[in-house]
């Protein structure tokens, strides 16, 4: 198996830099709803190499409760603050308004860690997702949460909402967490917050991604994978992790199509719904949420 070693200038390899469309009618639809709902998307805080893509067909991450997070996370590049500026207490409705131009049937929604809330901002999101739903009946909606600090009553409020899809990423293997995730965050809690859902609401639906690339072994991911499993999750996705900037953790190697493909046969024979594994895969992906949508439908009407 060969591993591509960064250069010296931190370029990635050719093969999985993005060749896709780069302009389309619907991405300045989506581009101009963004701007005129004044929400941050993730696909702009995170320097998501796959904004392009996405935005042109249609597609967009919206990130809740602000553009500041009171973590640092090595890999990630949304601000952080321990004092975030106030929630907004009409970004749901800017929510729905960004919505109405848009002709989607599934939506993805993540958010910044509130650790000064007292609630970590459960609530908020919850009403959110309510406010959705409220206008869109038929709309699916994914929301990828924060670990809250593990609380189950806060967990609750966001289960009780009652979205299609709960995401918490794992984000890494054991071993690298300390180094890679901001010390509030835990291996062990991640995993508690994904059973803790399981166990709130059997019904709803778990995923959670990895990210590869940062020295971890094939075994150390394995586990990863198993580890998700036991706690219940359905939907996985692995891709590569690459360097917002200098600032943050440098990529320790890219890593080829094959194993990518490894992967997901791995995490298939563990029994999850669907891995989407891939170098430019992400926790929001438009090919993931497109098969887990039919699923999710397919068994509505099953």
């Amino acid at each position: 198996m060969r591993k591509y070693i960064p250069d010296p200038a931190g370029k990635a390899p050719d093969f999985i830099r993005f060749k896709g469309k780069t302009f389309s009618k619907t991405l300045n639809v989506v581009n101009s709803s963004v701007k005129r709902s004044t929400l941050s998307t993730v696909c702009e805080e995170a320097s998501c190499p796959n904004k392009t893509e996405c935005w042109s067909g249609g597609t967009a991450t919206f990130m809740l409760m602000g553009d500041t997070c009171t973590r640092g996370c090595g890999f990630c590049n949304v601000k952080t603050s321990r004092t975030p500026d106030p929630l907004d207490p009409l970004e749901g409705e800017k929510l729905v308004q960004a919505l109405a131009s848009w002709n989607i049937t599934y939506i993805v929604i993540t958010s910044v860690d509130r650790d000064d809330l007292p609630d970590g901002g459960a609530q908020h999101l919850a009403d959110c997702i309510a406010l959705v739903k409220s206008a869109y009946p038929s709309l699916l909606i994914e929301i990828l949460i924060p670990d809250f600090n593990g609380r189950i009553e806060d967990i609750r409020k966001i289960v009780d909402a009652k979205p299609d899809v709960i995401a918490h990423n794992i984000e890494t293997v054991k071993r690298l967490t300390p180094k890679v995730r901001d010390r509030r965050a835990s291996y062990q809690q991640s995993l508690t917050v994904l059973k803790s859902i399981k166990q709130l609401d059997a019904d709803i639906k778990t995923k959670s991604s990895i990210m590869l690339g940062l020295s971890e072994t094939e075994e150390e991911v394995s586990k990863t994978m198993y580890d998700l499993r036991e706690v219940g999750v359905d939907f996985l996705t692995i891709g590569q992790y690459m360097r917002p900037s200098f600032k943050h953790l440098p990529v320790k190697e890219y890593l080829p199509l094959d194993v990518y493909k490894n992967y997901e046969n791995i995490g298939m024979n563990f029994g999850f719904i669907f891995v989407a594994s891939g170098p430019l895969v992400r926790s929001s992906y438009r090919a993931g949420e497109f098969y887990i949508e039919n699923y999710l439908r397919s068994s509505i009407s099953g």
